[in-house]
């Protein structure tokens, strides 16, 4: 046990408030199962090659499962941390799957798209981000491959934090998206769209910073799981892109 890589005490106690409660029969130690958890994303295993000392392969699987589908796993990230800064959007494509509605009950097997599209190259996703001004993920959605960054932007609009300012790419430059920053006093710095005819100007050296989101999406490819997209479900691979991120950026 003294060789497993566990989290400490400190990062348990941060994510212990989320845990779904336990009904009749207490589990086995959380921490050794989350601790599995999060070995077998970060290395890309399949759960029957986790380490033995983690416990049963099949317990590790069936709490991930089964919180995952609760939408609980996705609790960890909110509860770790959650910042007024500077706010980025970006997005990234990865072949792997929506997530399932937070809270209620369990999903049922096939009731929920696993968000893949057809493109030339194949059937993609594509994850969606915005981060705080150093970098941390503070919202998160997958869609398919081919859907509209705009769409994408009004489907995180109502989730975006406080801030002074949002930094994103040409995609996300249209007339309604900066009216809605506007309305929530969160300034634009998006740089104008080719097809517009009059350039709106923007911050030049604040959208340096931009690149904090490319790093934050580098360091999560780290986590095998994610990198090879291994997870064909929506809510599965979601939930092990928030697990990563929690442990990644703010345990």
């Amino acid at each position: 046990m003294s060789e497993l890589v566990l989290l400490n005490e400190r990062q348990i106690a941060r994510i212990t408030p989320f845990f779904p409660l336990t009904h009749g029969v207490p589990r086995v130690d959380d921490r050794r199962v989350v601790s599995g958890i999060v070995y077998v994303i970060k290395h890309g295993l399949q759960w029957k090659d986790a380490p033995k000392g983690y416990g049963p392969n099949k317990t590790l699987y069936n709490r991930f499962i089964r919180w995952s589908r609760m939408g609980g796993v996705r609790q960890h990230l909110r509860g770790a941390g959650w910042r007024r800064a500077e706010a980025r959007a970006d997005h990234d494509r990865r072949d792997a799957p929506q997530s399932a509605p937070d809270g209620g009950e369990p999903a049922q097997k096939g009731a929920l798209s696993r968000c893949i599209g057809r493109t030339k190259g194949g059937l993609n996703s594509k994850l969606h981000a915005i981060c705080d001004q150093m970098g941390h993920p503070l919202v998160m959605l997958l869609t398919e491959d081919l859907t509209s960054d705009h769409r994408s932007a009004k489907l995180m609009l109502a989730a975006l934090p406080p801030a002074e300012a949002l930094l994103g790419d040409r995609g996300y430059d249209s007339g309604w998206f900066r009216a809605a920053l506007a309305e929530k006093g969160i300034g634009a710095c998006i740089p104008s769209s080719r097809s517009r005819k009059v350039a709106i100007p923007h911050d030049k050296a604040l959208y340096r910073q931009r690149h904090r989101i490319d790093n934050m999406f580098g360091r999560l490819k780290d986590w095998r799981r994610l990198a090879t997209r291994y997870d064909r479900c929506a809510h599965a691979f979601l939930s092990a892109i928030c697990i990563a991120a929690a442990v990644a950026f703010w345990l």
